[in-house]
């Protein structure tokens, strides 16, 4: 599993290793009933602390992306369908939203972050 913690983002590394994994789960890189890294092995690999990790993997749990079966391990949950969607929605509303209010905070007006998502809808035959 490939996760980048960067310095530079001013998301805390916990919500960075959740937004990440999120991704894998929800773009189908990460399968249900995958094994995901023990706790500690992913706090060596990103250079991040146990407890870092352990609260990452406890959002995930809450969210139902995974599940940790003690003595075993941590692995991708398995989402019907609709579950899958549902939480698709959600991220993608959060990001959309994060979005938003950057275009906010830069000054653009609603109709022109409009036309900016329908602009880019386009170019992008969504």
């Amino acid at each position: 599993m490939r996760l980048h913690l960067s310095d530079q983002n001013p998301t805390p590394y916990y919500l960075q290793i959740f937004e990440q994994v999120r991704q894998l789960i929800l773009t189908g890189e990460l399968l249900p009933g995958e094994a995901l890294p023990s706790i500690r092995q992913l706090a060596q690999e990103l250079l991040t602390s146990v407890i870092t990790v352990k609260r990452a993997y406890q959002e995930l749990e809450t969210a139902g992306l995974i599940t940790t079966r003690p003595g075993l391990g941590t692995f991708v949950a398995r989402l019907d369908e609709e579950s899958r969607r549902s939480l698709a929605l959600g991220a993608a509303r959060e990001a959309l939203g994060r979005a938003i209010r950057e275009a906010k905070r830069l000054g653009l007006s609603p109709e022109q972050i409009r036309r900016l998502v329908e602009s880019l809808l386009t170019e992008w035959e969504v």
